[in-house]
Parts: C-alpha cells; structure tokens; sequence
C-alpha cells in the first residue's frame, strides 16, 4: 500500500461492471440486447464524447487566449522611463488622465516601404494630447503642431547625459533628440509638460506600419476629399500630374492608402503641415467610430491591439497587453459626439510656426481644471489640503501677469518645485516658456533676474514671491529661480481657480468625432 487513497469510483463500474472487462457481456448487447440497454450505451457514449470535446475546445481556448496574450505582450515596446524630467508637473486630478500620442515616420524595418523619413532616425510626425475628462465620457485631442517653436527642456541622452534647454526650437526637434531609430519619447513627453502645465499619465508612440496595419483591422476607414488627388499632389517633385490616387468625394481607405491620406499635404488647402491638421483630426475620429461600430469586445478589439501592438512603443505604465485593453476599454463610454479635436491657437512666424499667447494657455488651463472646451465641469477634482497654511501669494491674488514672459528654474533640490511655481504662474496669466534645474540648487531666497526694459514684469511677478530678490542682468528676459523659502511654504490647494472661460474664437474651432466626414478639411 502506498497509502494513497482510492481510485474515484467510474461510473460504469457503479452501474454494475466495467466496460470492456466483460467482453461477452459487450458481444450480447451488440447481438440482441433490449432496445433499451443500447439506448443507455449510445447515451453514456454520447455524454463522454461530449465532455471530451468541450474539454478539448476550453483546453484549446484557454491555450489559444494564453498565446494571444503572450503574441501581444512580445509586440509591446517600452521607453526608458529614467529620460522623464525629475521638474514634473503635479498628479492630474482626480480620474482624468492626459495622454501623449506621437506619430513616429522613422524609416526603419517595414517603414521604409511606406515611405518613412530619408534616415532611420525617429522623427514625430504628428502629436496629440488626448485629455480624457474624469468623467470617462468626454474626450479632447489637441493637436501639437510640428513645426511649433518651443523651448525644448533637458533631455536624456543615449550615452546617459542631459543636454541643456534649448530656446526656440521646432517641436518635432524633442523626438529626435539622441538620434535613435526609436526617436526619444520622453523628450517629447518632458516637452509637452513644460509647454503645458500639465501632467502625460501615458505616452503612446505608433509608426507608419502600425498605423497602417490598424487600418486594416478595421476593415478600413472612411474618408473624405474635396477633389481629386493626384500622384503629384503626395510626391510634388513629379513634373506631371501623374495617375489618380484619390477621387473626389468619399471613400474607404486603409494600409498604405490611409497612410498617404493622412500625410497629404499638397493639392488641399494651403498645403501645409497646419493645413493637413484638420484632415488628421477627421480621419483619427473616423478610425474612432469605426472601432466603436464594429463594438468594444474581443472580436474588434484582439485583431486591432495585435496589428497595434507590433509597432507600439509605451511608457512603463502601458507596458503590458493586459494595461493597453483595460485602457481601451475604459474609453468605451464616450460618444462620438463628446470628443472633440482642436489645434493649439497660432500663427505663422516666416516658415514656422508660433503658438499663441494667451489663447494657448487657456487652452491648457482649461483641461487642468478639468472643463470642457464650452467651459462645463464634467468630473472629480482633489480637494484641498486639511490643515494647509497660506501661501505667499495670498495678498496677490489681483496679480495679473498677461503678456509677461518667464523662465522658471529650481534652485533647491526639492522635487517639482518649478513645475509648482509654472501652475502659480499660468494661475496668473504669465506665460512660462519652460522649465529647468538651476546651476546652483542652493538658494535659500527666491530670486528674480531680468533684463533692460523688464523690470515692471519683473517686479509684477516678484508680487507673487514676497521676500524675492530683484537682479538686472544683461542678455535675459525674466527669470524666475525659486528658492528655498518658496519650497518651505506649503501649497494652499492641489486645485487652481476656475480658469477663465476659452474665448469662443479657439473653442469654435474644435471638430467632434461625429463631424460630418466631408466637412472642414482644411485650414487653407
């Protein structure tokens, strides 16, 4: 004896014997048995058989999802989370999360038959910033455009440096910082942030061939064109026209197709990367109701997140196929109707383009405070801090800082303290050109640095700080550097006062995702 317990009783052998183990017994039945008896047999045959092939189908279900998941969590790319700026702006508040959506043309792999860049680096084609609302049923999508001229904060380096903030750059300049097939994502994430005050939850790159693939997934996308497009309109080189690509009016597009739709720029409008913003936003909110046409459940979602996924790179927080489904899913309930598109305000300076104050930064403190663009709230905000003492600024509170340009920079090592100060200032109306780490981070009083023709904005934004020390340099604007007597009073509140309303010439200006497909494709 083994001391192991007793075989569990078969169900034949409690019915009166085994089959098999009785041969002649099996011969009789087969040779003149009741009608009945050969019905039970045909019965037990039957239910075993089925019990077996069910088994057999979970088994293989269980084995076909496990593989699936496994497929789908090798496609998933991750960035180095250590390239993020340690000057972050605060949580988002509440359930709302902001989202970074960068479309990558880098020539690598598969991208160089779909027409990627001249070279293998990385380079942003397209950045939005998705603002999902707290609610969960409401949704903006600001588009970044590419060639805006930004301050571009330090970025982590391949090699492990940091380089120094570069002043007046072109936007799509961060992704291409360190010169990576991969591009560098958390430049454009840190780029991003200091632009806006607000803080990327997640940031989500795609390359021509998963966007490709994703159109496929759907079954297409539909489109639409105000004329007919031809092969010199995608490549304007041509000295002929060419043969035609696109007819006028509308249309279903997918792969490549849809690809080269949504990179059009000549033949439409003022043909330029502004211009093809619009026709961005009208197929991104096609592709949307298509996916919701066809319903949020694994038949729609599985083929979609496997051709996504094979060309995904995420932040460490989407990292695993499991996080990008619940996300997906989370996005369900909004209706087309509630997420809208929109531009960031601007204006062209020469052949670039400047954003524009201080339309821009309504914008983003209209998504801070969680509003929608006609100035509704939708959801939770953090209240404020029990016990919290006054801030510096309370007697300041009629400081009205419009127009007023400043660098901010942290000279203490305390942790987010000038991303603290850019939400005190754009409270205010300044305008924050970015942020960055002082040389020294060992101030103890907060100092304020401009040049020849500042001082009544620098002694404005000195209001903000009393105890500030005032200092006229050659070569600067106005710079901010907060000290160690800003880092040592607490903060009265994690939530800003209601911004002012949008001004109805920016929020006129958004597209909803159920926006009639032939309507307003172009700036030009």
């Amino acid at each position: 004896m083994t001391g192991q317990p007793p075989a569990p009783e078969s169900p034949d052998r409690r019915r009166g014997g085994h089959r098999g183990a009785a041969p002649g017994r099996s011969r009789r039945r087969q040779g003149g048995g009741s009608p009945r008896g050969r019905g039970r047999g045909r019965s037990r045959g039957r239910k075993k058989l089925f019990w077996v092939i069910g088994a057999s189908v979970a088994a293989l279900a269980v084995t076909a999802g496990t593989t699936l998941y496994l497929r789908l969590n090798s496609n998933i790319d991750t960035f180095d989370g250590a390239g993020l700026s340690h000057q972050r702006p605060d949580d988002t508040p509440g359930d709302a999360q902001n989202i970074l959506l960068i479309g990558s043309d880098s020539r690598s792999g598969d991208n160089a038959s779909l027409g990627g860049g001249k070279d293998a680096v990385g380079r942003s084609d397209t950045t939005i910033l998705l603002h999902v609302y707290a609610d969960h049923r409401h949704a903006v999508g600001v588009s970044i455009p590419r060639d805006s001229l930004v301050d571009i904060p330090p970025c982590r380096l391949p090699d492990g440096s940091w380089t120094q903030t570069r002043s007046n750059a072109m936007f799509n300049a961060a992704f291409s910082t360190g010169s990576t097939v991969e591009g560098n994502p958390a430049c454009t994430q840190n780029t991003v942030e200091s632009l806006t005050g607000l803080r990327v939850d997640h940031t989500v790159v795609v390359n021509f061939e998963g966007f490709a693939a994703m159109t496929s997934a759907v079954g297409g996308v539909p489109v639409c064109l105000p004329n007919d497009i031809y092969q010199n309109d995608l490549n304007p080189h041509r000295t002929t026209p060419g043969e035609l690509i696109y007819r006028k009016g509308e249309q279903k597009v997918s792969g490549k197709a849809a690809l080269d739709y949504v990179r059009l720029r000549h033949g439409i409008g003022d043909g330029s990367d502004i211009g093809r913003t619009k026709r961005q936003q009208a197929f991104i909110s096609s592709l949307i109701g298509q996916v919701k046409k066809k319903g949020f459940n694994p038949t729609t979602l599985l083929p979609l997140a496997n051709a996504a996924t094979k060309s995904l790179t995420v932040d460490p927080g989407l990292g695993s196929a499991s996080k990008l489904l619940s996300f997906a899913m989370s996005l369900k309930s909004i209706d087309l109707a509630n997420i809208q598109f929109i531009t960031t305000p601007w204006r062209y300076e020469g052949a670039r383009v400047a954003l524009q104050h201080p339309d821009v930064d309504a914008l983003w403190a209209t998504l801070k405070a969680d509003r929608t663009l006609d100035g509704k709230e939708t959801g939770k905000k953090k209240t404020e801090k029990a016990g919290a003492t006054p801030s510096p600024t309370t007697g300041a509170a009629a400081v009205d800082g419009a127009g007023v340009t400043v660098a901010v920079y942290n000279g203490t090592t305390t942790t987010g303290l000038a991303a603290r100060a850019t939400t005190l200032l754009r409270d205010h109306q300044f305008i924050v050109t970015g942020t960055a780490t002082a040389g020294s981070q060992t101030h103890a009083t907060t100092v304020v640095q401009y040049g020849p023709g500042f001082e009544a904005g620098a002694k404005k934004l000195a209001e903000l700080f009393p105890g500030a020390e005032l200092q006229q340099l050659d070569g600067v604007q106005i710079n901010l550097i907060a000290g160690q007597d800003y880092a040592a009073v607490p903060a009265t509140s994690d939530v800003p006062e209601a911004p002012a309303p949008l001004p109805s010439k920016v929020s006129s200006q958004a597209r909803s995702a159920d926006r009639d497909i032939c309507a307003d494709l172009s700036y030009g």
